[in-house]
């Protein structure tokens, strides 16, 4: 897992506009499974990445609790988002919060953006290559640099540190939420009529949400 921030700012974003102008060239669309969290999130890079390559959405969000709000972030990404993208497929892994739960469970008092988020892109990120390795992708990428609450400075360098381990797969660097990239995808969202959930996914996030919302109701009180 990471350990600290890497001091050395990357603007991934211009990185991203050079791979792709490099993929332009070539005489096919190369295949990218692209992790994404939630339908929301994956509107503007779907948006952006599709006339480049032959995408398959992964839906790898086991850290989820409780099953119903993963199922329900699910549905909104496979019956609403996937079909407004002609072409995109989508593969949805088995669930397994408990597995994952475990494997946050050291870091359980972290705070938000911290080293228990950390590994869990780490974990999402590596269920991800696992799957482009077993299934003949040749890139993989994941929606979470669109996220205002997530440092996509932290996602891609864990993103290539996994990549180590997978020689034959192209990670594709990416930080979706500059260029109005928020906006861009905010405006996909509410065509759609999207759900838009009120915390991260694990279960201490959704104790955090409980908690602030009780401080809430009781300063109102």
């Amino acid at each position: 897992m990471l350990e600290a921030k890497d001091p050395n700012i990357i603007n991934y974003y211009k990185r991203s506009l050079k791979e792709l102008d490099n993929i332009k060239r070539m005489d096919h669309k190369p295949k990218l499974l692209l992790h994404a969290c939630c339908g929301p999130c994956a509107c503007h890079p779907l948006e952006e990445l599709n006339d480049y390559f032959d995408i398959t959405v992964y839906y790898a969000n086991s850290n989820i609790y409780p099953e119903s709000e993963y199922q329900r972030r699910r549905d909104e990404l496979v019956q609403k988002v996937i079909p407004y993208f002609p072409g995109v497929k989508v593969v949805v892994p088995p669930y397994a919060n408990q597995t994952y739960t475990q494997e946050l469970a050291p870091y359980a008092k972290e705070k938000e953006c911290g080293k228990r988020c950390w590994l869990c892109y780490e974990l999402r990120l590596r269920e991800t290559f696992d799957y482009a390795d077993a299934n003949g992708f040749d890139y993989v990428c994941t929606v979470l640099t669109i996220s205002r609450m997530k440092d996509s400075q932290v996602i891609n360098q864990i993103a290539a540190l996994v990549a180590k381990d997978y020689p034959s797969i192209q990670y594709f660097y990416s930080d979706f939420k500059k260029c109005d990239g928020i906006t861009k995808g905010n405006a996909i969202a509410r065509q759609l009529g999207l759900y838009r959930q009120d915390y991260c996914g694990c279960v201490y996030s959704w104790l955090e949400r409980n908690a602030r919302i009780q401080s809430k109701s009781t300063s109102m009180d």
